[in-house]
């Protein structure tokens, strides 16, 4: 699996460089319309041309990022999928309530994170020592909020809250929650 700071570097880069071809055509758009002269008119056939090129550019994006998602296969599979490790977490209250202080699993090992709310809508994110975002899901009470995750590589990760959940929400995190190790 990729990791999802690489995925954001490249789907950054990508998506600009799609922008700014639409802000060209913009530009140019409004320039030919409001010039005065000869040639104020923007000719249909180059203007429907670029909107053409803008489209299969777009959508050739999407294609090709979608397979850089690292945890699409994960999420898309993930009913024929078997846990290596599945960690039990509760929310209540704005407090995490994990089944150990740490939570260790190998790398290359596939863990499913379970969470439940006992009462208020939460977030369930894992975040670097650098504070970017691995992974998170919202975490709705009386359903199954589930998220399988492979790590590539070892790290010690916090958990926090990515959901308003009043003023208290802020608080919650757990620093060091999550340690990948090479092997226990």
């Amino acid at each position: 699996m990729v990791d999802s700071s690489v995925v954001l570097a490249g789907q950054t880069l990508a998506y600009t460089f799609y922008t700014s071809v639409i802000i060209l055509l913009m530009l140019w758009f409004g320039i030919k319309v409001t010039s005065k002269g000869k040639s104020t008119k923007v000719k249909p056939g180059a203007f429907y041309a670029f909107v053409i090129f803008l489209t299969v550019l777009g959508v050739s994006l999407h294609v090709v990022t979608l397979n850089t998602i690292p945890w699409t296969s994960l999420d898309v599979n993930m009913k024929n999928i078997v846990p290596d490790r599945t960690f039990e977490i509760t929310v209540e209250d704005h407090e995490f309530k994990l089944p150990s202080k740490t939570l260790k699993m190998e790398v290359g090992e596939i863990v499913m994170f379970s969470v439940e709310s006992k009462d208020l809508t939460y977030g369930f994110g894992l975040f670097r020592k650098d504070n970017t975002m691995v992974m998170q899901m919202q975490v709705v009470p009386g359903h199954r909020n589930d998220i399988i995750w492979k790590f590539e590589k070892p790290g010690v990760y916090t958990i926090r809250s990515t959901e308003y959940s009043g003023p208290k929400g802020i608080a919650m995190i757990v620093k060091d929650a999550v340690e990948v190790v090479e092997t226990l």
